[in-house]
């Protein structure tokens, strides 16, 4: 929101169009702000008055509303039709079995995604973007700077940005130096816009508005808008979350139930009138057995399962950020990474310069320790370059140079410049990758090939190798695209493997994930690396040779790489997405600006609690450190998560598709409805509470084993198969029951087949599982469940679901059809998980 006046003393409320077009002076003089920023208690006066920096969207939404929205869900919402369809039939029974369904359904799953959103929300407090503010505790106080989160900011706050940085609130800049910003999500550029601090507007040069982050360069700026007063608040273009995989696949089940949902009544009701001659009496028993097939506690239990694996795995300090991630980084099976930090500790050290001729030079250090000392304090970076670091720790002191400006290093251009007074001269010094420097270089064709040559060489030994180049210039120059410079020489600098990595690889490759190096390092250092830490490097692609490729080129190429190096930020992108399209789930772990195109581009975004704040912000799961054990770690949880779920909806829509077969075909076969509306709810009902106990379930070793998603054909083939089994097994009761035992009457019916459904539910609770093993949960429950079935006939409820008791023998002769079924499922389920190994849903 926009800071509006409450007395005559504060200024009025700025116009957008107003801030725009006035000077840095007026601005200030608007806001009543200064460059020293606001008082302490005057800043805390003015969030108290316009509320924090939110944008409305983003705000936590209520239990109450959260009930009101899991009504819109799909199931929920063709039940209350068919519970409809029963009250105006006069079916109250069926009903209110319905509508008990729908509220329980509702209730628990507004409570799970209620809870699991305020767990995320308190985690993601852990990793909240920060701004670096510049306040002041009294009016004659000295100005201090330092964090705070962004939702304290108010308008008239100076803050300070610099690479990596969202742009916190709509600013307006006050000084800035090599400011480039990229503002895709509110005006759709794709690449950085250059912004200046103009003290008379021309356009909007001057603005940076939320939403919008910093490529390179620094500024400082004094805030104009906040929360619902910012443009991108106020944009109905805001971009919104690509579904997830786990969104695409449990919609696409949904969607095939629901169909079927609806087909279901009208087929029955046609072929009980044609074939029986029954009519609307015949309605309830159509509307309860599409009910039957409805799994309502889909969205509950699979907001339970992710809830449950998020929070296991913020004790580790991995945070999702979204519960859907949890599915999503299960399923990867290419991590893509960048070398430095993951692979290697992030502390280069220094080796050797060297000039033009091959041999020592000294003196190419002085210049590149130049370029690194006022990069550093000149463009004043964030985070000071671990090169730049290591550089000016080898290096000798490099006499009395002045700097006069700087740009930081760019990951698109690849180099870092620096304007320096040196002894009656001004001199440019450039620093960077090897080809970038040569190109700005005056060389014959036979020096550039030598220098390209004599650095290929020193990357072949596993060293960084980074170019230097000088050139005299006029005083005042404008860093730009830097021509015409004299070739100083290289600097090496050697990267120390990381004693963790080789074990994690090798953990990720036993899960079946394949690890990629995106980096913008030369080929030969990154492939020694590698070979170094034990991985396969098969082959090694040049980014640069890969723009002339079409986009199923380049996924060919890229599926055979395991290092693909010179890559620029949109390179990195480009191959997330080529590997996306030839069917991997793709994660990508980084943690500076460099990587957030191809972090946006992948299923997957990963990065450490350290990463840049636009970076951290657009990843899914937020680890401790940029570690590779705990995205093992996150691996894992997620795959115990999927397999929870998958195992919940093999079991619910294996025997919801098993009854509704049965009771069709029943139905159609004698003379009387095969089971009572009310009784086919009250099972449903039984067994949706007791599938809740899924999602605490064991994991089974091999599902951790293997790349795991939601393959909703792969779902539907295995409830067709084993649906049709547990339709034989209720065939085959209704046998029992009218040939051998001669059961007399609808109610005994009724009553056998009742509990014979309630036991074999139980029996593929158990058995049709991947894993042997029984967790409390899932024994109480079952246990539970069974108990219902044969103590509901005998209790004094049953005349009120039609229910009757059975003799002794009845029991015996329904415990051995149970016991048959469940050695068959036993048998078949012991081949499919164990004799083959646990498959892919």
């Amino acid at each position: 929101m926009v800071w509006a006046p409450e007395a005559p003393s504060t200024p009025s409320r700025p116009a957008g169009d107003e801030v725009a077009a006035l000077s840095k002076l007026q601005v200030l003089r608007l806001l009543d702000s200064g460059p020293r920023g606001l008082v302490e208690a005057e800043a805390e006066s003015r969030l108290l008055r316009h509320g924090e920096n939110v944008l409305p969207g983003r705000r936590p939404v209520s239990w109450p509303r959260r009930l009101a929205r899991s009504l819109r869900d799909p199931f929920t919402m063709v039940l209350l039709a068919l519970g409809v369809v029963s009250a105006l039939i006069a079916s109250w029974g069926t009903a209110g079995v319905i509508v008990l369904l729908v509220a329980a359904s509702c209730v628990l799953r507004s409570n799970g995604e209620y809870r699991a959103d305020r767990s995320t929300a308190a985690l993601r407090e852990l990793v909240a973007t920060t701004a670096t503010v510049r306040r002041r505790a009294s009016e004659d106080a000295e100005p201090w700077e330092r964090e705070i989160p962004v939702d304290q900011l108010v308008p008239g706050d100076v803050v300070k940005l610099g690479p990596g940085d969202l742009v916190p609130a709509d600013v307006r800049l006050l000084r800035a130096r090599g400011l480039t910003v990229h503002q895709a999500p509110l005006t759709g550029e794709s690449a950085p816009v250059p912004k200046r601090a103009l003290d008379l507007p021309e356009g909007d040069d001057h603005l940076c508005r939320q939403g919008s982050s910093v490529v390179s360069g620094s500024a400082l700026a004094v805030v104009a808008a906040t929360g619902a007063g910012t443009m991108l608040a106020g944009s109905s273009a805001a971009p919104a979350r690509r579904l997830s995989a786990f969104d695409r696949s449990v919609n696409g089940i949904s969607w095939t139930l629901v169909r079927l949902m609806v087909i279901i009544p009208p087929v029955a009701l046609v072929a009980n009138a044609v074939l029986r001659g029954r009519g609307l009496e015949a309605l309830p028993f159509a509307v309860a057995v599409a009910v039957g097939l409805t799994p309502e506690m889909l969205p509950v239990v699979v907001t339970t399962a992710l809830a449950r694996g998020s929070a296991l795995l913020a004790r580790s300090g991995v945070i999702v950020k979204r519960l859907a991630a949890l599915h999503d980084v299960g399923a990867i099976d290419v991590l893509c990474m960048d070398k430095t930090g993951t692979l290697t500790r992030d502390r280069p050290v220094l080796r050797d310069s060297i000039g033009p001729d091959g041999g020592p030079d000294p003196g190419v250090l002085r210049w590149a320790a130049i370029n690194s000392f006022w990069t550093l304090h000149l463009a004043d970076p964030p985070v000071p370059d671990a090169l730049d670091e290591a550089i000016l720790l080898g290096a000798p002191d490099h006499g009395d140079v002045e700097g006069v400006d700087a740009s930081p290093f760019d990951p698109v251009s690849r180099v870092s410049c620096a304007l320096v007074h040196d002894g009656g001269a001004h001199r440019v010094v450039v620093k960077g990758a090897v080809e970038p420097v040569l190109e700005r270089c005056t060389l014959s064709p036979a020096d550039r090939l030598r220098a390209a040559r004599l650095a290929d060489r020193l990357a072949e030994e596993g060293l960084r190798v980074l170019a230097v180049a000088t050139a005299d210039r006029p005083a005042v120059h404008r860093l730009g695209e830097e021509r015409g410079l004299s070739f100083a020489g290289f600097v090496t600098l050697a990267d120390e493997p990381s004693p963790e990595a080789p074990g994690a690889l090798a953990a990720l490759s036993r899960r079946g994930i394949t690890p990629k190096v995106l980096t913008g390092d030369h080929p030969a250092t990154a492939a020694r690396t590698c070979r170094d830490l034990g991985l396969n490097v098969g082959a090694v692609v040049n980014a640069g040779e890969l723009a002339d490729l079409s986009d199923a080129e380049l996924a060919e190429a890229v599926d055979r790489a395991t290092v693909v190096a010179r890559c620029t930020p949109e390179q990195k992108a480009r191959v997330v997405r080529a590997l996306r399209a030839s069917g991997h789930m793709v994660g990508f772990l980084g943690d500076g600006v460099n990587d957030l195109a191809a972090m946006r581009a992948a299923d997957v975004g990963i990065c450490p609690r350290g990463a840049v704040d636009v970076t951290r912000e657009a990843a899914d799961v937020v680890l401790a450190a940029k570690d590779l054990a705990a995205v093992d770690h996150a691996v894992a949880a997620g795959r115990r998560s999927t397999g929870n779920i998958v195992t919940y909806l093999r079991i619910a829509l294996s025997s919801n598709v098993g009854n509704v077969i049965a009771m069709l075909a029943a139905g159609l076969a004698l003379p009387f409805l095969p089971m009572l509306p009310v009784q086919v709810l009250v099972q449903n009902l039984c067994f949706d509470a007791a599938q809740l106990a899924l999602a605490f379930d064991r994991a089974d070793p091999a599902v951790l084993r293997r790349p795991l998603r939601l393959r909703p054909r792969a779902i539907l083939r295995f409830v067709v198969g084993f649906g049709a089994l547990n339709a034989v097994a209720d065939l085959v009761t209704f046998a029992v029951l009218t040939w051998v035992l001669d059961v007399e009457g609808a109610p005994a019916f009724h009553t056998g087949w009742f509990i014979e459904n309630m036991l074999t539910q139980a029996v593929i609770m158990l058995l049709l599982r991947p894993i042997s093993g029984v967790s409390r949960p899932l024994g109480l429950a079952t246990g539970a469940l069974a108990a219902v079935g044969l103590l509901l006939p005998l209790s004094p409820l049953a005349s009120a679901f039609g229910l009757v008791a059975l003799p002794a023998t009845s029991y015996l002769w329904l415990l051995a059809v149970v016991g048959l079924y469940g050695g068959v499922l036993l048998a078949i389920t012991r081949r499919r998980f164990r004799g083959k190994g646990h498959r892919t849903p």
